[in-house]
């Protein structure tokens, strides 16, 4: 069966502003005002949750960041889940274009960094649980992306099979796991990193959600 395994933040989804939003909460939560800007800094939301707030208190260069972040971080998770839908949004066309790969026989999955229950309850507050076969987050196995397992997990619980999926993605992340699981990668154009994914070499950049079918079809083929 061919299956389609697509990256949750910055692939399907921008969920950068209510992760951005998640971190200042923890900010301003010691009255040090927002840190990150929804728009500079939206490339960091997509490197997860330990990373905005890296990124936060090293703009005060305080000594003790190492331990503000690992006290911060279940402050920043429990907000999130609770703000998680309030500006996040799919990409134009990517709804369609799942479903139009359903109902021409494809399966497909979601494979994310992002803890799994976070990434369910997104999809539920989407109206998108049914769009998909299978998910995998950070924390469904003992390893996550790029180790190549979680990929062939959500291939295997969608009723594919490895040698005919295709994985698409967003950044290096993906990259490393594509190239590890040794299935075809597809990135998008209107990511965090926009056209400096080409750095990457994907075997397609696309740029827009109405091309994937034709995409995925030409490299599973």
């Amino acid at each position: 069966m061919k299956t389609v395994v697509f990256d949750l933040d910055g692939t399907l989804a921008d969920t950068s502003a209510d992760l951005i939003a998640a971190a200042n909460a923890c900010f301003e939560a010691r009255g040090l005002g927002p840190l990150l800007d929804k728009e500079l800094d939206k490339s960091t939301a997509f490197r997860g949750g330990r990373a905005m707030l890296t990124l936060g208190y090293s703009r005060l260069e305080r000594s003790d960041l190492a331990e503000l972040v690992e006290s911060d971080y279940p402050r920043l998770l429990s907000f999130y889940g609770e703000h998680i839908d309030n500006e996040t949004f799919f990409y134009p066309g990517a709804v369609s274009a799942v479903e139009r790969l359903r109902s021409n026989g494809f399966k497909t999955s979601i494979c994310t960094n992002k803890p799994e229950g976070l990434a369910r309850t997104l999809m539920s507050r989407l109206g998108a649980s049914d769009l998909f076969d299978a998910l995998i987050g950070a924390d469904t196995l003992p390893v996550r992306k790029p180790n190549p397992t979680p990929l062939f997990e959500a291939v295997s619980r969608s009723g594919g099979v490895v040698d005919r999926s295709v994985l698409i993605g967003d950044t290096e992340t993906d990259e490393k796991t594509a190239r590890a699981a040794g299935v075809p990668l597809v990135l998008v154009g209107f990511g965090p990193e926009g056209d400096a994914v080409k750095r990457l070499n994907p075997d397609h950049i696309l740029n827009d959600y109405k091309d994937l079918q034709a995409v995925v079809e030409a490299l599973i083929a």
